[in-house]
């Protein structure tokens, strides 16, 4: 079996390619390079796509994974797509608005993985990295867990099918793991 086509099982019972395809590019990067080759990749056999609202170019990714589900090379279901929430957006109440527009913009119905991008908070709102007048980065506070809580309520409404954590450390990981009630 050839590694683009082996998966390994998630706790919650999905499957997930054990090799994907990342989206990120530099900001200078044209944005149709991002279109172009997500294409190129899906079209040599990657079936899992990782992108994030913060490479800003899910648009382009989105408009790639409906191409080749339009031309045939592939359905949505064998298509894994990653997306991570950003660090402006980890209060519970933006949890679901991220995912929302993430989705909007890759005009898909779900991802098939939402995770945290990283467990730091920064001051909500539309800039990625807030600053204040001293071009210092403006941190929020917020509870992990209840963000967790979050991603579970947008897991249970369809809006993924699984969710999880990148960047944690051991100790913010037990935190969620530890959580009672935990999906």
């Amino acid at each position: 079996m050839d590694s683009k086509s082996q998966k390994v099982k998630l706790n919650d019972g999905h499957f997930i390619p054990v090799l994907g395809f990342g989206t990120y590019a530099p900001p200078e990067a044209a944005k149709r390079e991002a279109l172009e080759i997500t294409k190129f990749a899906i079209e040599v056999g990657f079936r899992h796509v990782d992108c994030a609202h913060v490479y800003q170019n899910e648009e382009q990714v989105g408009q790639a994974i409906r191409s080749k589900i339009a031309d045939g090379t592939v359905k949505r279901e064998d298509i894994f797509y990653t997306s991570k929430l950003w660090l402006t957006s980890l209060r519970p109440e933006l949890v679901r608005p991220a995912l929302e527009k993430s989705l909007k913009n890759l005009q898909l119905d779900y991802v098939d993985l939402y995770i945290i991008h990283i467990p730091v908070a920064l001051k909500p709102g539309e800039e990625l990295f807030p600053k204040d007048e001293n071009g210092k980065l403006i941190f929020d506070s917020v509870d992990l867990c209840l963000t967790w809580e979050a991603l579970e309520k947008c897991k249970d409404a369809g809006l993924t099918k699984s969710i999880g954590v990148s960047n944690f450390n051991h100790k913010q990981l037990e935190k969620i793991l530890n959580k009672p009630g935990l999906q």
